[in-house]
């Protein structure tokens, strides 16, 4: 990595590159009113790479897909998302069509469903290059060619000629990679990179990843529930749980002390190689509420061995959760009974949190 990413890394040097502020997003129906994202903060500044966890309809995909601009016309969004200081919320499509591609691109969760299976690779990857680049024709080709070697695919001069179905599932991925950093954006959204694919695969799509963040300093948001890719991947963490955020934090201070009991259950349920016997995987009790409502109260309580009638009576902000100075802005918990840094876990998970498995670690088994 250059030392100029890693300055932006480290300190978050200059203004970020992508800003949310209080987003929310709900899908009304005839009958109901879902919630999907409720109040979600974040920034992201050059060369950094931040994950973004939690469980299955915690509301991850959908906040990448409102930073996009890609949200059905059912969906209420509100807030700000700014992109390069451009707000992109209520921006009009084609403005919206200028910026996806060229400034903030999108890895896909599923690259067989989202690349056309009647045109070539060369084909998918010269239309965004076409569209805002200006290329002809030939110079799109020959950018293509570059783009395949780049992600590493072998033998890219013939590949840009096949078509999707030719290709393997991480063949596939590198394809999908190669159009989102065609044009080189700030911002790479990447929604599941690595799922179906096997440990030596989702290995190598998180070498290409960090590869691009090294050589052109673009700045990540690795959307995954796998706490063993944002172990090997990530700079920091943001922990969403029923449409908000819960934990946000440096990975490694996350790993070591997090503070939030249901980032302490995630990671409780995590198998490690080599651990403690035969024994039964912690889990956290009872089921992630309905998204119907926006209550005045701490989403997880019902299911948290510390709450209180403090936590039913109303929502905790995110706030330091340093009990030494106050101050640490970079760990913040929506809690009002967070975990100490030396504080052991207690019957909600079962043990005490550690760094989850890499997957080189996942590999031996």
């Amino acid at each position: 990595m250059t030392e100029t990413v890693l300055e932006s890394v480290r300190g978050r040097v200059g203004e970020p590159v992508l800003s949310v502020r209080d987003l929310s997003v709900s899908f009304r129906s005839d009958t109901r009113t879902v919630h999907a994202v409720d109040g979600v903060s974040y920034d992201l500044h050059p060369g950094e790479v931040l994950a973004v966890v939690g469980e299955s309809g915690c509301g991850k995909s959908v906040t990448s897909m409102a930073a996009m601009g890609l949200l059905p016309p059912t969906a209420r969004i509100g807030g700000s998302i700014r992109v390069g200081g451009r707000e992109l919320v209520g921006a009009p499509e084609k403005e919206l069509q200028k910026i996806r591609g060229k400034d903030i691109a999108m890895i896909f969760q599923e690259p067989m469903t989202s690349l056309n299976p009647v045109l070539t690779i060369g084909r998918q990857i010269g239309e965004v290059l076409r569209r805002h680049q200006g290329l002809s024709r030939k110079e799109a080709r020959e950018r293509s060619v570059d783009l395949l070697d780049l992600v590493g695919i072998p033998a890219p001069r013939s590949r840009v000629d096949e078509y999707p179905h030719q290709l393997s599932g991480g063949m596939r991925q590198r394809v999908m990679i190669a159009i989102a950093v065609a044009c080189d954006p700030s911002v790479l959204i990447a929604d599941e990179p690595t799922t179906a694919l096997d440990v030596t695969v989702q290995a190598g799509i998180l070498e290409v990843l960090q590869s691009l963040r090294e050589r052109l300093g673009t700045a990540i948001v690795l959307v995954t529930h796998d706490l063993g890719v944002v172990a090997d991947a990530a700079d920091r963490v943001l922990v969403m749980y029923a449409g908000r955020s819960v934990e946000e934090a440096p990975v490694h201070e996350l790993f070591a002390t997090a503070r939030h009991p249901y980032t302490r259950g995630l990671l409780g349920a995590v198998l490690r190689p080599g651990g403690e016997g035969k024994r039964r995987l912690p889990e956290i009790p009872g089921l992630v509420p309905s998204l119907d409502s926006q209550p005045d109260a701490c989403t997880f309580a019902p299911r948290c061995g510390r709450a209180d009638d403090t936590c039913t009576g109303g929502r905790p902000g995110f706030r330091s959760v340093d009990p030494r100075t106050g101050t640490d802005a970079a760990h913040r918990a929506a809690c009002w009974h967070p975990y100490a840094a030396d504080e052991a876990s207690d019957t909600l998970t079962g043990t005490a949190a550690a760094e989850p498995a890499r997957p080189d670690q996942e590999a031996g088994k």
